[in-house]
């Protein structure tokens, strides 16, 4: 007799299971998508928010993403909305140029992963982080001022 209360229970929780629609599972957001995707050592930006909008990825530092040098070039200065960390370091991001790495900046740790948008970000001198990264480099943490999350 306890049979038939265990299948009855089987069968209406499977029932129950077909009648849940799909779309109440979450599903992963783009910047985790990306994530998954990208190549292992660099870091990634993107021109919208959610890592909507590739701008370019980098292994190595890039003293001025204005510039015909590194990876980052020509328009993609102050273009970046949000960022992407693959590496094993911390990314600082700066919002002026130069190889003497001053002006306001943000980092992003690895084990954060990404900022899917950095609308809500401001750069250590209280500027907008927002379309306004023009350099980047590689570092420990403790060099940063403030994260981007």
């Amino acid at each position: 007799m306890r049979k038939i209360p265990a299948a009855l229970t089987v069968l209406a929780m499977a029932a129950l299971g077909t009648v849940v629609p799909a779309s109440a599972a979450h599903a992963a957001l783009p910047c985790d998508d990306e994530y998954a995707a990208a190549t292992r050592t660099y870091m990634y930006a993107y021109s919208s928010a959610n890592c909507v909008g590739f701008l370019g990825k980098a292994k190595g530092n890039d003293s001025n993403w204005g510039d015909s040098g590194g990876s980052f070039q020509g328009g993609d200065t102050n273009k970046a909305t949000s960022v992407l960390n693959r590496g094993t370091d911390v990314v600082q991001f700066f919002n002026g140029t130069g190889l003497d790495w001053t002006g306001g900046n943000t980092c992003l740790k690895s084990s954060e992963r990404f900022a899917s948008s950095l609308a809500d970000n401001d750069f250590s001198s209280g500027v907008s982080a927002n379309d306004a990264i023009s350099s980047h480099r590689w570092v420990l943490g403790g060099a940063c001022d403030a994260w981007a999350t």
